[in-house]
């Protein structure tokens, strides 16, 4: 029921319909997207939020905060995007200063990220749906305990995120808890989700997400009182705070921390690519849909898998394994896609318990269209 064709179902053709049907084990805040070339970036996602009949969380209000960038029928479509990118952009450089070049936007630069951002140029960035010239306005109490799950649906922008006049809480990532983390802001990379409990403040404040590196941002309102609404903000000073939650910070929380044993099998998958052809692989093979499992990647069923990402590019990747949650090193946070800069290696463990065909891919929607995905194969 994983829905990624042509590896574990066909495609499902316009005018028919098909459905998905599966066990909701763990609680915590989810997703559903398409995998088919790049409809992500036209809007087809939605949350799925799995709630805990234990809740060990105490709070008054939840909020679904869904994180995106938007040109589809402002500026391009995304499949006009994908067919510029892929013929490459040979050697420009542009020395750190940010230009557009058609769909094209270079220049982009994050420390929190090791340099590029990202590649497409977005003429909106947008929280559920609405842009920052008409925004959502969240709407609560002073002195209310708020639970906000963020969803980064972006294809090609990470968002870091705060509100004015706040203190964020980090509770849980990617749907597994952890030790909470105060923190001013948060870094949220493409198919990431943190869970973060806020204490409202009286007033009208703003809530920002700032496209990394990409002078822009999405915006929103928190109203607990009267007044008039700020003018939308690209920045606070939350957001230029050392203070910011990224997952190399976090500890898992005991309940979900994996069991200590020796690692039974390393899988190694070596990211490359660059912007000068725009061709992305993992271990050195772009993956070809056609032939799905060639170069898949074997483990075996009960095995502890070392998972190893070496990110042999210059731009940051933020990879997802389907079907299994991983925990990062030195008891840090049980996620699904996590962030790996450039240059660097991370090295993730995951028990091998849930037999079949799963993708590992980068959320990068684009750099996953041109080639930088793979198949982890369970083999008898």
């Amino acid at each position: 029921m994983d829905g990624v064709p042509p590896l574990t179902q066909n495609p499902i053709a316009a005018g028919d319909a098909f459905r998905y049907s599966f066990t909701a084990e763990h609680p915590g805040t989810y997703w559903f997207h398409p995998h088919v070339g790049v409809q992500i970036d036209r809007g087809l996602y939605g949350a799925l939020i799995i709630d805990d009949p234990r809740e060990p969380l105490s709070y008054d209000q939840e909020w679904i905060v869904i994180l995106d960038d938007w040109l589809d029928g402002v500026t391009s479509t995304p499949d006009q995007v994908l067919n510029d990118l892929s013929k490459g952009m040979g050697a420009m450089g542009m020395n750190g200063m940010l230009m557009r070049m058609g769909n094209m936007l270079m220049g982009t630069n994050s420390a929190l990220l090791g340099g590029d951002t990202g590649d497409v140029y977005y003429p909106l960035y947008l929280i559920n749906g609405r842009p920052a010239a008409d925004p959502e306005t969240f709407t609560s109490k002073p002195g209310s305990k708020i639970r906000i799950r963020f969803i980064n649906a972006g294809a090609d922008t990470a968002f870091r995120v705060a509100i004015s006049g706040h203190t964020l809480t980090i509770t849980h990532t990617d749907g597994y808890p952890v030790r909470h983390r105060e923190v001013d802001s948060v870094l949220i990379g493409m198919g990431e989700r943190y869970d973060v409990i806020v204490t409202a403040g009286d007033g009208v404040f703003p809530l920002v997400a700032s496209a990394e590196g990409k002078d822009a941002a999405a915006y929103a309102i928190l109203r607990t009182g009267t007044g008039a609404a700020p003018a939308p903000l690209k920045t606070l000073p939350e957001l230029n705070s050392p203070r910011v939650g990224v997952a190399e910070d976090l500890i898992a929380d005991d309940a979900v921390q994996l069991r200590p044993r020796a690692v039974d099998r390393t899988v190694q998958m070596k990211l490359s690519g660059s912007m000068n052809s725009y061709k992305w692989a993992i271990n050195g093979r772009q993956f070809n849909p056609d032939r799905p499992l060639q170069d898949a990647l074997a483990v075996h069923q009960g095995e502890r898998v070392q998972l190893e990402f070496v990110n042999d590019t210059t731009m940051w990747h933020p990879m997802h394994l389907h079907g299994h949650t991983y925990q990062h090193p030195g008891r840090g946070p049980r996620k699904d896609t996590s962030i790996v800069l450039p240059g660097k290696t991370l090295r993730v463990d995951f028990d091998a318990d849930n037999p079949g065909l799963w993708l590992s891919h980068c959320h990068n929607i684009y750099h996953g269209e041109s080639g930088m995905m793979a198949v982890l194969a369970y083999q008898k």
